[in-house]
């Protein structure tokens, strides 16, 4: 039997056992008839809704043996609005069940919107969430909710604190700027700490909370950070990395071994940065600051935002969540019934050299696999565009590893010119002026390439080391007018002794989710084909440089659809 129909059946046992009525698998379909029958844009294996609007994934956790992911959620049209947290459940972060909100707009501190917050598990077992609401005056505050039952690994019902609201923007807090709470962690001293993002004047920060109860709050006399760079904070996410370690950690005490990651939402990217936290103190030392040139650490550098870590205690792992929102229009939103999608879960650690993160998606995507194409040892010489057969071009996940030719003839580029977005519209896909690249795939293409995703790279020579660059470009992605087709770029972290690079794409039909140099670089992009959809899709390699460049291996596979079970109340 099929783990697909084995997962089916334990899943819907499950259920069953926790007072969930399932009904059968064309329950499914049925819930998707109010949508337009053609969905060529509607992902197979990337996290969505059945439909209508979703933008940020809230409070992720692992829970007496369940995955649940919130996400702020419009139930009612696929556009902005009425804002509640989304609700789904899932035993392997790939199959998911969509129950009912977890918590919507009700009260007089959250009736225009329950926004962005987090999960915290308390030392009693049961989790909290931290959210912010929008309140009568249009201010936002922060407001907690305890589940109904804590015995119940599902935690369909919540219930909001009759104290709420926790805590409200005074003094020089903008009222209009203050949100996004943060998972809480404890020091030393038993006190709890939360950061909520926010701005005064032009600088953006994370507010410091303290409280010894977790519902009577003190703000600190100092933000944990903050940047005259960067604006308002979104979403912001603080949590430990380990040295030199595969593992995630969620200890937060200060030792040699352990750095803390203090993420920042801002100017429609996830950036980050490094630091040592000392809880005695609350003093974060940071490495190097947001925005600082060369130092300009995102987690993707594309189509990605609103992000949310969690620490996954079943696997010692951390685990990466980030919306990635439409480049079409609100009018096709409503046309597809639907918008907004998760990233595919992604972990994250620290690189070896300690000086920033690196990502991959869960192994778990695996047991989507099926049908491998692969081949080794492919010369690919200047103008040469090879077709990936086999497989499902539209629903693939696709590594690849190249094989660098020798560096002696590669270009020099500016060292001052170290806009790597502007680099990728200045030396495309297209041009055959390179030496080494450009090189890689063409993704979501049409037969004759009228239609295509170029994802790639080039390596030039800067104050005397190679500087590898990749880029995602969007501008012949589809025909359709109307549409973002930006060009994405970012420089990869290379070791410079070695002579390979690799990209890995994970395709689902409006989706491209690229991971080069084994994830130290990762560029999301949203496309929209007008002829390069479902089986129409084509796959290709390619390289546009004056030298040769060597496919060392590549692997490709055909995904299968993962499974979204509608929650469906039980019948009296």
């Amino acid at each position: 039997m099929e783990m697909s129909v084995l997962w089916s059946l334990a899943l819907y046992f499950l259920l069953v056992c926790n007072g969930v009525h399932v009904e059968a698998s064309n329950h499914t379909h049925r819930n998707l008839q109010s949508l337009p029958k053609e969905q060529p844009y509607r992902t197979a294996y990337h996290f969505q809704p059945l439909k209508n609007w979703m933008n940020d994934p809230n409070g992720p956790m692992y829970y007496k043996g369940v995955y649940h992911l919130f996400f702020q959620h419009n139930p009612y049209t696929p556009v902005p609005g009425n804002i509640a947290w989304g609700h789904s459940i899932s035993y392997d972060l790939v199959n998911w069940v969509h129950l009912e909100p977890a918590i919507s707009p009700s009260e007089p501190y959250d009736i225009y919107g329950c926004y962005s917050g987090s999960t915290t598990i308390l030392p009693s077992g049961k989790p909290a969430i931290l959210y912010t609401g929008v309140d009568l005056n249009n201010g936002q505050v922060q407001n907690l909710a305890m589940p109904k039952n804590a015995s119940d690994p599902l935690l369909r019902e919540w219930v909001k604190s009759p104290l709420n609201p926790l805590i409200s923007p005074v003094d020089d807090i903008d009222r209009s700027d203050f949100r996004d709470p943060t998972t809480a962690w404890q020091g030393p001293d038993k006190v709890w700490r939360v950061i909520i993002g926010g701005r005064i004047n032009a600088v953006g920060l994370a507010f410091l909370y303290q409280s010894k109860d977790f519902v009577n709050w003190t703000r600190s006399n100092k933000p944990l950070h903050s940047s005259n760079k960067t604006g308002m904070w979104e979403c912001p996410d603080f949590y430990p990395v380990r040295i030199n370690s595969q593992n995630g950690i969620n200890n937060f005490a200060q030792d040699k071994f352990t750095k803390h990651v203090l993420k920042a939402s801002f100017k429609d990217q996830d950036h980050y940065i490094l630091g040592n936290y000392i809880p005695q103190t609350d003093n974060f030392s940071i490495e190097y600051d947001f925005m600082e040139t060369g130092f300009d650490l995102r987690y993707d550098y594309g189509k990605f935002y609103a992000s949310k870590t969690f620490y996954d205690s079943a696997k010692k792992r951390r685990i990466l969540w980030g919306w990635v929102a439409e480049s079409d229009t609100a009018l096709d939103a409503i046309i597809k019934g639907w918008a907004g999608i998760q990233s595919f879960p992604r972990s994250i650690v620290l690189s070896a050299n300690g000086r920033q993160l690196v990502q991959w998606p869960i192994n778990e995507i695996e047991k989507l696999r099926t049908n491998n194409v692969s081949f080794e040892g492919k010369e690919l010489k200047q103008g040469s565009v090879l077709e990936v057969s086999g497989i499902t071009a539209s629903q693939a996940d696709v590594e690849v590893s190249f094989d660098l030719p020798n560096l002696s003839e590669t270009e020099s580029i500016d060292p001052n010119q170290v806009d790597p977005q502007q680099l990728c519209s200045q030396k495309g896909a297209s041009t055959n002026n390179g030496t080494v690249g450009p090189f890689g795939l063409l993704a979501l293409a049409s037969k004759d390439l009228t239609e295509q995703t170029a994802v790639f790279f080039r390596i030039f020579k800067r104050d005397g080391k190679r500087v590898a660059l990749m880029c995602s470009d969007q501008s012949r992605s589809s025909l359709r007018e109307g549409l973002g087709k930006p060009i994405y770029g970012a420089f990869v972290n290379v070791d410079p002794n070695d002579r390979k690079i690799s990209l890995r794409s994970l395709i689902d039909h409006s989706i491209i989710e690229n991971f080069g140099g084994e994830g130290r670089t990762c560029i999301t992009a949203r496309v929209y084909p007008k002829l390069a959809i479902n089986k129409e899709a084509h796959l290709y390699v390619f390289n546009n440089g004056t030298l040769n460049v060597r496919i060392s291996k590549l692997n490709a596979w055909s995904m299968k659809r993962a499974k979204l079970v509608p929650y469906q109340k039980e019948r009296k």
